[in-house]
């Protein structure tokens, strides 16, 4: 509660009041000791009392055990070799001993990092494709985090601080400013009928995700409409390979997209790291063999999602620079293996020769599908794909432009996924540092009226910084408490320039795929969205509108795929009542 983020110099004693703290769990631990080995004996007492001590003796060992559990997660052993080496600067790199100990050092927290996270992934194999995975994320995470001071508590009082910022810009906006111009009548034409497969594909893209889903969206009837299927012996009229419960997700992926048996070619819940499940149908409405490939669901998901290092793809399309995101081109390049050599897409197509093909997805599945879509098309040249809530750091600038050809990708509101890539989040780490380093309050007044704000609204001019009134543009002037924040020199961040920051080679810019449908919220439906039915305006954007991480409350319920279906299908239902109103389908066809 003393000094500020920036001045710690109030509550120094604090780390020696946290080291004696922690050496009394040694008594504690002892005391706790006792305590089972008096419960195991069964000592004859009055029953309260024995259980108030068993419920003591209990707690006292969760509270143990998760502190341990903290240290190994959060403690950097790095800490005390930082600080000497932070006050020699930039300057002193020049130096063949500084340099050697930066890469000493750096290669010390990506193995710690990647200690860490083998203690939380413990229950994954130890696969080749695990250990890269492994060895992948532990250098991203010391990448982005060992070069600055920041707590967790201190990444929630800048985002608290940064949503406050960011509404009080949008407020003070002319509304010209807002309002970008009117797209033409043929436009418009092509955002309706995009507008209406995406509605028709996100089924596919959310039966994907099998019965948990199902299961989340219908929580009264879905598990009496797919206990049938839970319960049927399995049978040899449909290819369904991998994973547990496989009937209960075919059960609910036959209730989400309405197709018959027959209609499925193949469904695999087979998941390992860079390996993701998908399934293969016959879609005889819009005549297309549909690929739906499912999104982050578990461990191994996670682990391909942040092996965000770029790779490059061998294409027979002459696209130069041919790059895309490491840990989605490997599952891509899994899912393409097993449709081309095993022969799964040929099945398809004998049954159904005239049709065309579609690849969706949503989430990690959508990047999935969009780089799956483009290893086709020399193959199967009518290929199209919808991503849904696609991640932003996916491909090179000119794959982008080859993908809008033939993919469509759909974003709802603030979704931070679509936002989200190496560029953007070191983008969002300096102005976290610069928004704190201007802040004069302590941070349990920064954390509660940031959260008063998030629950309940208020003026965002009120946020606390030492700046006066209106004056927010000077947030985007360095300060020196910034460089306080920082462990050591980083490579990445500038204080002297506000221009878009020098990626490090293994995490060029990357760009979403394909044309870009964004469904905006009109007015406003409470702070998270469970006050009124929502609604959305639908209109093409530009990937630069997706280039920094907005904060707020819905950055992350908008990207849930049960989110997103409720928003496609209040649209669509909208769409109909107003084109089934006279005079108004013409002057409406925008807001959707």
């Amino acid at each position: 509660m003393k000094g500020t983020i920036c001045n710690p110099g109030p509550r120094k004693s604090m780390s020696k009041l946290l080291y004696i703290r922690l050496a009394l769990f040694v008594p504690e631990m002892i005391w706790a000791s006792l305590g089972a080995a008096w419960v195991a004996d069964g000592v004859q007492c009055d029953r309260t009392v024995v259980n108030g001590i068993v419920a003591t003796v209990v707690v006292s060992w969760i509270i143990i055990a998760a502190t341990v559990v903290t240290i190994i997660i959060v403690f950097d052993p790095l800490g005390g070799k930082m600080a000497p080496y932070s006050s020699s600067g930039p300057s002193h790199l020049d130096s063949n001993d500084s340099s050697q100990l930066f890469n000493g050092l750096k290669t010390a927290a990506t193995s710690v990092w990647e200690t860490r996270i083998k203690v939380l992934c413990c229950c994954i194999g130890k696969d080749d494709h695990t250990r890269v995975a492994f060895s992948s994320t532990a250098e991203l995470f010391s990448t982005y985090f060992s070069d600055t001071d920041l707590v967790p508590s201190d990444i929630a009082a800048g985002l608290a601080l940064l949503h406050q910022q960011q509404d009080n810009v949008t407020n003070s906006q002319e509304p010209e400013e807002v309002i970008s111009h009117s797209p033409g009548h043929s436009q418009e034409a092509d955002l309706d009928a995009e507008l209406e497969n995406c509605h028709h594909y996100m089924q596919f893209a959310a039966a994907a995700y099998g019965w948990p889903l199902y299961i989340y969206r219908n929580p009264f009837t879905g598990l009496c409409k797919i206990g049938g299927d839970c319960c049927r012996s399995r049978t040899t009229e449909y290819d369904l390979v991998g994973g547990d419960q496989l009937n209960c997700h075919f059960g609910s992926i036959l209730q989400t997209t309405g197709l018959q048996y027959r209609d499925f070619i193949h469904i695999s819940f087979h998941d390992k790291v860079y390996e993701l499940p998908f399934l293969v149908a016959l879609d005889h409405r819009e005549e297309s063999i549909v690929v739906a490939v499912r999104g982050t669901m578990s461990l191994q998901d996670i682990l391909t999602d942040l092996s965000a290092e770029s790779e490059s793809l061998h294409l027979e399309a002459e696209v130069q620079d041919c790059v895309a995101h490491k840990g989605i081109s490997q599952a891509a390049r899994y899912i393409y293996r097993r449709l081309i050599n095993d022969g799964i897409l040929s099945q398809a197509f004998s049954v159904a020769p005239e049709y065309r093909l579609v690849v969706v997805g949503h989430s990690l599945g959508a990047g999935a599908a969009a780089l799956l879509a483009i290893m086709l098309r020399s193959a199967y040249p009518q290929v199209r794909a919808y991503a849904f809530s696609p991640p932003r750091g996916l491909l090179s600038k000119s794959l982008y432009e080859y993908s809008k050809d033939f993919i469509v990708s759909l974003v709802l509101g603030k979704d931070v996924i679509p936002r989200l890539s190496v560029t953007n989040l070191e983008d969002l780490k300096k102005r976290i540092l610069r928004v704190i380093a201007h802040c004069n309050k302590p941070k349990y007044k920064i954390l509660l009226q940031g959260c008063w704000y998030e629950l309940f609204g208020g003026n965002p001019d009120n946020f606390p910084t030492e700046l006066d009134g209106g004056d927010q543009g000077d947030l985007t002037q360095p300060l020196l408490g910034e460089q306080s924040l920082l462990t050591h020199w980083s490579p990445a961040y500038s204080f002297s320039s506000d221009s878009p920051l020098d990626s490090p080679p293994k995490y060029p810019p990357l760009y979403p795929p394909g044309r870009i449908i964004h469904l905006e919220e009109e007015g406003t439906s409470g702070r998270f969205g469970c006050w009124a039915a929502a609604r959305y305006r639908a209109r093409w954007s530009h990937e630069a509108e997706f280039s920094k991480i907005l904060i707020g409350p819905k950055m992350l319920t908008d990207h849930m795929p049960d989110i997103l279906m409720r928003a496609l299908d209040s649209m669509v239902a909208d769409r109909a009542a107003c084109l089934s109103c006279p005079g108004r389908g013409t002057s409406n066809t925008g807001m959707l």
